[in-house]
């Protein structure tokens, strides 16, 4: 492939985009990209309070952005619903789907629905999110589904005799766990959409490493101490964007492609066609992930 230009991308006025999460961090910073080029894009939220301070901000950056906030809580299926209920009073096109919120290393906590947070917020409520609107999403001519999954998925194992961790919980195992299923889902759902004539790609990246807000549960000197670092060895949270950015917006991508730097260890660089684990392409682990995930959250996922 050619490298990735993001100048070169030409407006996308009369587009629209979901970001979720795109109050902070990559979401922001993929929001904020997507408004200079003209989508009209859907800032979706947990806390609409710093929804409406995000929107400010990109409204400061570029005054003819068009957005609107509407909450979700991805670890939550009422929530999920409630959203995709509002969205469609507004909207009945849906150019891009970027499955970015999530959490990471949080403390054990089962959910309302009882399931793991982490699995539940970073890959749960995006298989429930895309399922509901990929109807919209399949009358938009050219559009695509992005998963953000992570380098973490390389270390992660999907437990499916025991996904919510009722015994032996660890952190970052959960994390990797959500984020290794995020990947297997991307794939998965382009084969599916493939096999069915459909037009919607799906697709995945990962951002390579930088420091966000998701290290807030991080002991106070592991968060200092990786703030000093990051400049040093990581990129910058607009330049690890353009993962997700080439993968929703470059004209020669394929569906089931996957994203990531290009540097050492894919930690940073630029964008391009990355690889991922032997587990992740596992086909029937992905097909074994998705009925586990439709029922999980009691609905099939094409209607």
């Amino acid at each position: 492939m050619e490298p990735f230009d993001l100048n070169s991308i030409p407006s996308k006025k009369g587009k629209l985009a979901i970001v979720t999460g795109a109050n902070t961090g990559l979401g922001y910073e993929t929001a904020l990209a997507l408004a200079k080029m003209d989508f009209e894009v859907v800032l979706a939220c947990r806390n609409l309070d710093k929804a409406d301070k995000a929107k400010s901000e990109i409204k400061a950056a570029y005054p003819d952005a068009k957005l609107m906030c509407i909450e979700i809580d991805l670890s939550k299926q009422r929530s999920v619903r409630a959203f995709v209920k509002q969205f469609v009073l507004h909207y009945k096109q849906l150019d891009l789907l970027i499955n970015n919120a999530g959490i990471m290393m949080t403390p054990y906590e089962i959910t309302e629905d009882g399931f793991e947070q982490q699995l539940a917020a970073n890959y749960l409520g995006h298989f429930t999110l895309t399922s509901l609107l990929l109807e919209t999403l399949e009358k938009t001519q050219r559009s695509r589904i992005v998963m953000v999954s992570s380098l973490a998925h390389k270390r992660g194992e999907i437990r499916f005799n025991d996904p919510h961790f009722k015994s032996g919980y660890k952190e970052f195992e959960a994390y990797a766990q959500s984020k290794l299923a995020c990947l297997m889902f991307a794939y998965q759902l382009d084969k599916r959409l493939k096999a069915k004539g459909y037009q919607t790609k799906s697709l995945a990246a990962h951002p390579g490493v930088t420091i966000t807000e998701l290290i807030d549960h991080f002991s106070p000197v592991i968060k200092s101490l990786a703030r000093v670092i990051s400049p040093l060895l990581f990129s910058s949270t607009d330049r690890s964007a353009l993962s997700i950015l080439r993968a929703a917006l470059d004209p020669q991508v394929k569906g089931g492609e996957y994203f990531g730097p290009k540097g050492f260890r894919e930690y940073r660089g630029d964008p391009i066609i990355v690889d991922s684990t032997r587990d992740s392409k596992n086909e029937d682990a992905q097909e074994r992930l998705w009925k586990l995930s439709e029922e999980l959250v009691n609905t099939p996922f094409f209607k």
